[in-house]
Protein backbone atom coordinates (compact mmCIF):
# COMPACT_ATOMS: atom_id res chain seq x y z
CA UNK A 1 0.00 0.00 0.00
CA UNK A 2 1.42 3.22 -1.37
CA UNK A 3 0.08 6.62 0.57
CA UNK A 4 1.14 9.63 -1.52
CA UNK A 5 -2.88 11.44 -1.18
CA UNK A 6 -4.31 12.44 2.29
CA UNK A 7 -7.78 13.25 1.90
CA UNK A 8 -9.50 15.01 5.26
CA UNK A 9 -13.35 14.95 6.05
CA UNK A 10 -13.43 18.21 8.09
CA UNK A 11 -11.99 21.85 7.97
CA UNK A 12 -11.93 22.44 11.59
CA UNK A 13 -9.05 23.61 13.59
CA UNK A 14 -8.05 20.18 14.61
CA UNK A 15 -8.66 18.80 10.68
CA UNK A 16 -7.02 21.35 8.88
CA UNK A 17 -4.18 20.73 11.48
CA UNK A 18 -3.96 17.19 10.24
CA UNK A 19 -3.60 18.89 6.68
CA UNK A 20 -0.29 20.81 7.92
CA UNK A 21 0.89 17.15 9.36
CA UNK A 22 0.37 15.23 6.49
CA UNK A 23 1.86 18.06 3.94
CA UNK A 24 4.92 18.16 6.14
CA UNK A 25 5.14 14.89 5.31
CA UNK A 26 5.58 14.92 2.14
CA UNK A 27 1.29 13.77 0.67
CA UNK A 28 -0.62 16.14 -1.52
CA UNK A 29 -3.41 16.84 0.75
CA UNK A 30 -7.08 17.64 -0.15
CA UNK A 31 -9.40 19.22 2.77
CA UNK A 32 -13.41 18.88 2.53
CA UNK A 33 -14.84 21.13 4.73
CA UNK A 34 -18.53 22.15 5.18
CA UNK A 35 -18.05 25.89 5.49
CA UNK A 36 -17.45 27.71 2.45
CA UNK A 37 -15.57 30.04 3.97
CA UNK A 38 -12.74 27.74 4.88
CA UNK A 39 -12.53 26.57 1.34
CA UNK A 40 -12.81 30.16 -0.03
CA UNK A 41 -10.30 31.61 2.64
CA UNK A 42 -7.55 28.81 2.16
CA UNK A 43 -7.55 28.78 -2.04
CA UNK A 44 -7.27 32.66 -1.89
CA UNK A 45 -4.20 32.54 0.91
CA UNK A 46 -3.36 29.48 1.90
CA UNK A 47 -5.42 30.27 5.01
CA UNK A 48 -8.38 28.69 7.37
CA UNK A 49 -9.09 32.36 8.85
CA UNK A 50 -12.26 30.74 10.66
CA UNK A 51 -10.66 28.09 12.78
CA UNK A 52 -7.25 29.07 12.35
CA UNK A 53 -6.39 32.53 11.38
CA UNK A 54 -2.66 33.93 11.06
CA UNK A 55 -1.38 30.84 10.63
CA UNK A 56 -0.10 30.08 6.70
CA UNK A 57 -1.17 26.47 5.14
CA UNK A 58 1.27 24.60 2.90
CA UNK A 59 0.36 25.35 -0.63
CA UNK A 60 0.15 21.61 -1.47
CA UNK A 61 -3.30 21.85 1.06
CA UNK A 62 -6.21 22.07 -1.32
CA UNK A 63 -9.61 22.59 -0.05
CA UNK A 64 -12.80 21.57 -1.70
CA UNK A 65 -16.24 21.77 -0.84
CA UNK A 66 -17.10 18.54 -2.87
CA UNK A 67 -16.78 15.02 -1.16
CA UNK A 68 -16.02 13.17 -4.61
CA UNK A 69 -12.94 15.37 -4.58
CA UNK A 70 -11.75 12.58 -2.48
CA UNK A 71 -12.50 9.29 -4.06
CA UNK A 72 -8.93 9.42 -5.73
CA UNK A 73 -7.16 9.27 -2.23
CA UNK A 74 -5.18 6.71 -0.62
CA UNK A 75 -5.94 7.81 2.97
CA UNK A 76 -8.79 9.06 4.53
CA UNK A 77 -8.56 11.26 7.79
CA UNK A 78 -12.18 11.31 9.48
CA UNK A 79 -12.30 14.52 11.81
CA UNK A 80 -16.09 15.63 11.91
CA UNK A 81 -17.10 15.94 15.19
CA UNK A 82 -18.11 13.01 16.80
CA UNK A 83 -21.57 13.61 17.08
CA UNK A 84 -21.66 14.19 13.23
CA UNK A 85 -19.42 11.41 12.48
CA UNK A 86 -21.75 9.49 10.97
CA UNK A 87 -23.98 11.80 8.77
CA UNK A 88 -20.49 12.82 7.47
CA UNK A 89 -19.24 8.93 6.58
CA UNK A 90 -23.03 8.42 5.04
CA UNK A 91 -22.52 11.20 2.46
CA UNK A 92 -18.86 10.30 1.45
CA UNK A 93 -19.90 6.57 1.32
CA UNK A 94 -20.46 6.90 -2.19
CA UNK A 95 -17.61 8.43 -3.21
CA UNK A 96 -15.25 6.58 -0.62
CA UNK A 97 -12.04 4.70 -1.96
CA UNK A 98 -10.47 1.38 -1.06
CA UNK A 99 -8.57 2.96 1.40
CA UNK A 100 -8.19 3.10 5.08
CA UNK A 101 -10.16 5.64 7.05
CA UNK A 102 -8.24 6.84 10.40
CA UNK A 103 -10.71 8.45 12.99
CA UNK A 104 -10.01 11.54 14.42
CA UNK A 105 -12.31 12.79 16.64
CA UNK A 106 -12.53 11.81 20.16
CA UNK A 107 -16.60 10.56 21.80
CA UNK A 108 -19.29 8.67 21.68
CA UNK A 109 -22.08 8.80 19.50
CA UNK A 110 -25.82 10.00 21.63
CA UNK A 111 -28.30 7.47 21.64
CA UNK A 112 -26.20 4.48 20.43
CA UNK A 113 -23.66 4.80 22.53
CA UNK A 114 -21.29 4.01 19.82
CA UNK A 115 -17.65 4.27 19.65
CA UNK A 116 -16.83 6.08 16.79
CA UNK A 117 -15.36 2.60 14.95
CA UNK A 118 -18.61 1.12 15.74
CA UNK A 119 -19.91 4.07 13.78
CA UNK A 120 -17.68 3.33 11.15
CA UNK A 121 -18.16 -0.21 10.91
CA UNK A 122 -21.97 0.10 10.11
CA UNK A 123 -21.31 2.94 7.62
CA UNK A 124 -18.29 1.47 5.64
CA UNK A 125 -18.15 -1.94 6.79
CA UNK A 126 -15.42 -2.81 4.15
CA UNK A 127 -12.91 -0.50 4.73
CA UNK A 128 -9.91 -1.04 7.55
CA UNK A 129 -10.14 1.43 10.00
CA UNK A 130 -7.68 2.83 12.72
CA UNK A 131 -7.88 5.31 15.48
CA UNK A 132 -5.67 8.53 16.05
CA UNK A 133 -5.84 9.64 19.41
CA UNK A 134 -3.11 11.57 22.21
CA UNK A 135 -2.54 14.93 23.36
CA UNK A 136 -2.48 17.58 20.85
CA UNK A 137 -3.98 21.09 20.65
CA UNK A 138 -4.67 21.78 17.27
CA UNK A 139 -2.52 25.03 16.98
CA UNK A 140 0.29 23.87 18.65
CA UNK A 141 0.03 20.68 16.17
CA UNK A 142 -0.04 23.21 12.88
CA UNK A 143 2.49 25.46 14.12
CA UNK A 144 5.00 22.15 14.03
CA UNK A 145 5.51 21.73 17.88
CA UNK A 146 6.98 18.79 18.92
CA UNK A 147 3.58 16.18 19.31
CA UNK A 148 3.58 12.53 19.85
CA UNK A 149 -0.11 10.57 19.92
CA UNK A 150 -1.06 6.91 19.45
CA UNK A 151 -1.96 5.32 16.30
CA UNK A 152 -4.41 2.39 16.61
CA UNK A 153 -5.34 -0.42 14.15
CA UNK A 154 -5.59 -4.13 14.28
CA UNK A 155 -3.85 -4.56 11.17
CA UNK A 156 -0.17 -4.38 11.79
CA UNK A 157 1.11 -3.67 8.13
CA UNK A 158 -1.67 -1.08 7.49
CA UNK A 159 -0.74 0.84 10.54
CA UNK A 160 3.10 1.07 9.85
CA UNK A 161 2.03 2.07 6.47
CA UNK A 162 0.51 4.45 7.48
CA UNK A 163 2.24 6.11 10.42
CA UNK A 164 4.96 5.94 7.65
CA UNK A 165 2.71 8.29 5.35
CA UNK A 166 1.96 11.24 8.76
CA UNK A 167 5.13 10.97 10.56
CA UNK A 168 7.50 13.50 10.47
CA UNK A 169 10.40 15.00 12.43
CA UNK A 170 7.87 16.82 14.92
CA UNK A 171 4.31 14.83 14.66
CA UNK A 172 5.54 11.09 16.23
CA UNK A 173 2.87 8.26 16.11
CA UNK A 174 3.26 5.40 18.49
CA UNK A 175 1.60 2.14 17.16
CA UNK A 176 -0.76 0.11 19.01
CA UNK A 177 -3.99 -2.94 17.74
CA UNK A 178 -6.38 -1.64 21.06
CA UNK A 179 -8.76 0.63 18.81
CA UNK A 180 -10.99 0.24 22.20
CA UNK A 181 -8.62 1.45 24.60
CA UNK A 182 -7.49 4.42 22.07
CA UNK A 183 -10.74 5.19 21.85
CA UNK A 184 -12.27 5.10 25.09
CA UNK A 185 -9.33 7.74 26.20
CA UNK A 186 -9.78 10.09 24.15
CA UNK A 187 -14.21 9.98 24.77
CA UNK A 188 -13.78 10.45 28.25
CA UNK A 189 -11.06 12.73 29.25
CA UNK A 190 -13.80 15.01 27.32
CA UNK A 191 -15.99 14.91 30.09
CA UNK A 192 -12.96 15.03 33.08
CA UNK A 193 -11.53 17.88 31.49
CA UNK A 194 -14.99 19.94 32.26
CA UNK A 195 -14.55 18.72 35.67
CA UNK A 196 -11.34 19.75 36.18
CA UNK A 197 -12.39 23.60 34.67
CA UNK A 198 -14.89 23.95 37.24
CA UNK A 199 -12.77 23.17 39.92
CA UNK A 200 -10.13 25.56 38.75
CA UNK A 201 -13.10 28.14 38.17
CA UNK A 202 -13.93 27.56 41.47
CA UNK A 203 -10.55 27.96 42.82
CA UNK A 204 -10.29 24.72 44.46
CA UNK A 205 -6.89 24.77 43.96
CA UNK A 206 -4.12 22.43 42.50
CA UNK A 207 -4.46 19.71 45.28
CA UNK A 208 -7.93 18.84 44.18
CA UNK A 209 -7.20 19.47 40.75
CA UNK A 210 -4.26 16.52 40.85
CA UNK A 211 -6.85 14.68 43.19
CA UNK A 212 -9.47 14.84 40.07
CA UNK A 213 -7.31 13.99 37.40
CA UNK A 214 -6.44 11.11 39.27
CA UNK A 215 -9.49 9.58 40.74
CA UNK A 216 -11.22 10.84 36.68
CA UNK A 217 -8.09 8.50 35.33
CA UNK A 218 -9.34 5.16 37.54
CA UNK A 219 -12.92 6.17 35.94
CA UNK A 220 -11.32 6.37 32.41
CA UNK A 221 -9.44 3.06 32.72
CA UNK A 222 -12.16 0.98 34.11
CA UNK A 223 -14.84 1.97 31.68
CA UNK A 224 -11.91 1.18 28.58
CA UNK A 225 -11.89 -2.11 30.22
CA UNK A 226 -15.22 -2.67 30.13
CA UNK A 227 -15.52 -1.92 27.17
CA UNK A 228 -12.87 -4.47 26.01
CA UNK A 229 -9.55 -2.11 25.95
CA UNK A 230 -6.50 -3.07 27.86
CA UNK A 231 -5.25 -0.51 30.91
CA UNK A 232 -1.85 -0.25 29.45
CA UNK A 233 -3.45 1.21 26.24
CA UNK A 234 -5.11 4.16 28.21
CA UNK A 235 -2.07 4.66 30.78
CA UNK A 236 -0.02 6.23 27.54
CA UNK A 237 -0.31 9.12 25.37
CA UNK A 238 -4.51 8.44 24.39
CA UNK A 239 -5.62 7.97 27.98
CA UNK A 240 -3.31 9.60 30.46
CA UNK A 241 -1.18 11.80 28.09
CA UNK A 242 -3.99 13.19 26.76
CA UNK A 243 -6.21 13.47 30.16
CA UNK A 244 -3.28 15.55 31.38
CA UNK A 245 -3.11 17.89 28.65
CA UNK A 246 -6.80 18.50 28.22
CA UNK A 247 -7.14 19.11 32.10
CA UNK A 248 -4.18 21.40 32.54
CA UNK A 249 -4.83 24.44 30.06
CA UNK A 250 -7.69 26.63 28.99
CA UNK A 251 -6.65 25.58 25.77
CA UNK A 252 -8.73 23.22 26.04
CA UNK A 253 -12.07 23.93 24.96
CA UNK A 254 -13.59 21.03 27.20
CA UNK A 255 -11.87 22.86 30.31
CA UNK A 256 -12.78 26.26 29.29
CA UNK A 257 -16.51 25.36 29.73
CA UNK A 258 -15.95 23.75 32.85
CA UNK A 259 -13.78 27.20 33.96
CA UNK A 260 -16.89 29.20 32.87
CA UNK A 261 -18.93 26.76 34.66
CA UNK A 262 -17.03 26.86 37.60
CA UNK A 263 -16.91 30.80 37.86
CA UNK A 264 -20.78 31.14 37.93
CA UNK A 265 -21.95 31.40 34.24
CA UNK A 266 -24.31 29.09 32.46
CA UNK A 267 -23.87 26.28 30.01
CA UNK A 268 -25.09 28.46 27.73
CA UNK A 269 -23.65 31.43 28.21
CA UNK A 270 -20.41 29.26 28.52
CA UNK A 271 -20.46 27.37 25.07
CA UNK A 272 -21.60 31.47 23.28
CA UNK A 273 -19.63 32.40 20.41
CA UNK A 274 -17.29 29.37 20.59
CA UNK A 275 -16.46 28.23 16.78
CA UNK A 276 -14.80 24.76 17.40
CA UNK A 277 -17.37 22.07 19.47
CA UNK A 278 -16.47 20.97 22.77
CA UNK A 279 -17.11 17.01 22.64
CA UNK A 280 -17.31 16.68 25.80
CA UNK A 281 -20.73 18.20 26.33
CA UNK A 282 -21.98 16.33 23.95
CA UNK A 283 -20.10 12.49 24.58
CA UNK A 284 -21.17 13.40 29.01
CA UNK A 285 -24.64 12.17 28.71
CA UNK A 286 -23.30 8.80 26.57
CA UNK A 287 -20.27 8.24 28.94
CA UNK A 288 -22.72 8.23 31.64
CA UNK A 289 -25.18 6.49 30.02
CA UNK A 290 -22.39 3.41 28.99
CA UNK A 291 -21.05 3.36 32.58
CA UNK A 292 -24.36 2.84 33.70
CA UNK A 293 -24.88 0.41 31.17
CA UNK A 294 -21.85 -1.44 31.84
CA UNK A 295 -22.08 -1.63 35.88
CA UNK A 296 -19.05 0.62 36.01
CA UNK A 297 -18.72 3.26 38.87
CA UNK A 298 -17.81 6.73 37.75
CA UNK A 299 -18.68 9.40 40.18
CA UNK A 300 -17.27 11.87 38.56
CA UNK A 301 -18.71 11.55 35.19
CA UNK A 302 -21.74 10.87 36.77
CA UNK A 303 -21.48 14.28 38.89
CA UNK A 304 -20.56 16.11 35.74
CA UNK A 305 -23.80 15.01 33.61
CA UNK A 306 -25.99 15.71 36.16
CA UNK A 307 -24.18 19.60 36.60
CA UNK A 308 -24.08 19.68 32.77
CA UNK A 309 -28.62 18.51 32.70
CA UNK A 310 -29.38 20.98 35.23
CA UNK A 311 -29.76 18.03 38.33
CA UNK A 312 -27.44 19.98 40.30
CA UNK A 313 -25.49 23.24 40.91
CA UNK A 314 -21.42 23.62 40.79
CA UNK A 315 -21.78 23.13 44.54
CA UNK A 316 -23.90 20.38 44.83
CA UNK A 317 -21.87 18.35 42.54
CA UNK A 318 -18.52 19.48 44.42
CA UNK A 319 -20.50 18.35 47.55
CA UNK A 320 -21.54 14.94 46.36
CA UNK A 321 -18.09 13.65 45.41
CA UNK A 322 -16.83 14.83 48.70
CA UNK A 323 -18.94 13.34 50.80
CA UNK A 324 -18.81 9.72 49.20
CA UNK A 325 -17.99 6.89 51.55
CA UNK A 326 -14.48 6.62 52.55
CA UNK A 327 -13.01 3.28 50.22
CA UNK A 328 -9.61 1.66 49.54
CA UNK A 329 -7.75 3.44 45.99
CA UNK A 330 -6.87 0.70 44.48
Amino acid sequence: MTIQTVGIIGGGAWGTALAQVCARAGREVVLWAREAEVVATIAARHENSLFLPGLTLDPTVRATGDLAQLSACDLILAVAPAQHMRGALAAFAPHAPDAPIVLCSKGIEQGSLKLMTEVAAEVLPDHTVAVLSGPSFAGEVARGLPTAVTLACAEDHCAERIAEAIAGPVFRPYLSTDLIGAEAGGAVKNVLAIACGVVEGRGLGRSAHAALITRGFAELTRLAVALGGQAETVAGLCGLGDLVLTCSSPQSRNMSVGLALGGGHTLDEALAGKLSIAEGVASTPAVAALAERHGVDMPISRAVNALLSGEVDVDAAIAGLLSRPLKSEV
